[in-house]
């Protein structure tokens, strides 16, 4: 289910994008590359229809947004710390240690100069 919809997340974003550079600004964007396009949507251009499909477009990037919020929410409510096998980690009977008398500790050994006879 996220998948598909991070899926359609990629796609809103991408059709949201060109929708939104379809548009006339001031300096006409990019549909002074795009031909003649104000017969193409009617008698007053594309500009009524862009707007309505941008408000669209952006409501469903938002709503999809949040659904995968919540999606992606629920699927990771546990901790890392909860998936750990804690009886491979810690075994099962306990090792006790006898305690070591401290022993002297060697005294280092001093290199010999062999004699010359």
């Amino acid at each position: 289910m996220t998948s598909t919809l991070l899926i359609v997340q990629f796609v809103l974003a991408i059709l949201l994008t060109i929708i939104i550079l379809l548009q006339k600004s001031s300096s006409i964007g990019l549909g002074a590359y795009s031909g003649s396009n104000d017969s193409l949507f009617g008698a007053k251009g594309p500009a009524n229809f862009l707007t309505k499909a941008t408000m669209a477009l952006g409501l469903v990037f938002v709503i999809n947004t949040l659904v995968l919020g919540y999606l992606y929410n629920e699927q990771r409510n546990q901790s890392a710390v909860d998936r750990i096998q804690t009886d491979s980690l810690i075994p099962s009977t306990p090792i006790t240690q006898t305690p070591v008398a401290p022993t002297a500790p060697e005294q280092p050994l001093v290199p010999t100069v062999p004699e010359n006879k």
